[in-house]
């Protein structure tokens, strides 16, 4: 399984939560995405990011495709034109179960 965590900041709130209403719109539009999570700071501090993206995918190959999807790119487009920094990071863990 693969994670891909993004974290966005922006100069306005409503450039974060159309970023973030954009994002879920991808949700059943893409097949290799199988879980995805975006959420406004609800901290507001001056350290935290405006937005939080999770998405998981079943391996490398899934991922690529996401970054190449249709659905996708239009969204990416969007928050590059609103973002002032952005980081991510990808990682390889394993799904735990509902009873872990």
């Amino acid at each position: 399984m693969i994670t891909h965590v993004v974290l966005f900041k922006f100069s306005a709130r409503a450039d974060a939560e159309q970023a973030r209403e954009r994002l879920l719109g991808m949700r059943g539009q893409i097949e290799a995405l199988l879980e995805l999570e975006a959420g406004l700071d609800i901290t507001r501090s001056p350290r935290s990011y405006d937005l939080a993206l999770i998405t998981r995918f079943a391996d490398q190959a899934g991922l690529d495709a996401y970054q190449e999807h249709p659905a996708h790119l239009p969204v990416l487009e969007f928050i590059r034109a609103r973002a002032e920094a952005v980081c991510a990071v990808d990682f390889v863990g394993e799904r735990r179960s509902s009873a872990d």
